[in-house]
């Protein structure tokens, strides 16, 4: 391989792993075990340090390319608990509401979706990498600073129920670049007049770019001088 030239790595992201962590980890590797002392890494789309899945790892002149891929589709896999709300609409942090849930149905469920397919206008959650008056609107909301993002088109392709069994539900999600998946889970348990947020998300797919074909950090480490 060619990481100066420039490669398209596909990474399956493990949990707790910020994506920036797996940019500087595979930087690493590649200059201590290609003994390269400036080499170009970057990332074409963040996922939650919760999240685990697909992230596109670009190296060398290939990160000039980065927008292309950041622009692709997303598909997710993700699990919601209906009940039950936390500041970060995921289980960063801990549960600061609780509301009735038993009215719900799967039914309920897929009418409520049916409000958040299409092109619709999404507020990003205050646990966003967004910036504020130049500071990350999570640096404010771990604070307890009170903080109000403006809304963002964005296009929800499918939003399709795998599994329904309360309080908890799954569904596949394929989306633009910019939607927020615990907004989702904010917003549809406002809609069911319960609340909800992100217990489980997988990333599966950017584009044509499948999760099945990334490998781990360790295959990385592991196979690095045979490639």
């Amino acid at each position: 391989m060619d990481f100066i030239k420039g490669e398209v790595l596909l990474f399956n992201k493990p949990y707790g792993w910020t994506s920036f962590q797996l940019v500087n980890k595979i930087r690493f590797t590649i200059k201590h075990e290609r003994k390269i002392n400036n080499i170009k890494v970057g990332h074409a789309g963040t996922l939650d340090p919760l999240a685990t899945g697909l992230v596109i790892i670009c190296t060398g002149l290939e990160t000039k390319n980065i927008e292309n891929y950041q622009n692709l589709v997303k598909e997710y896999i993700a699990t919601f608990r209906l009940g039950a709300t936390t500041p970060s609409f995921d289980l960063e942090t801990e549960a600061d509401g609780n509301f009735p849930y038993d009215h719900v149905n799967e039914a309920m469920l897929k009418e409520v979706l049916k409000l958040y397919t299409g092109e619709i206008v999404q507020e990003p959650p205050a646990f966003s990498a967004k910036f504020v008056n130049g500071v990350r609107a999570y640096i404010y909301a771990r604070k307890g600073k009170d903080i109000k993002l403006s809304g963002k088109k964005i296009t929800i392709q499918v939003l399709e129920v795998l599994n329904f069994n309360l309080p908890y539900f799954t569904m596949r999600i394929v989306c633009s670049k910019g939607t927020y998946i615990r907004a989702l889970a904010r917003d549809i348990g406002k809609s069911l007049q319960s609340g909800a947020h992100l217990t489980d998300l997988k990333r599966q797919g950017i584009g044509d770019f499948r999760l099945e074909n990334a490998i781990t950090i360790e295959e990385f480490e592991r196979n690095l001088v045979f490639l």
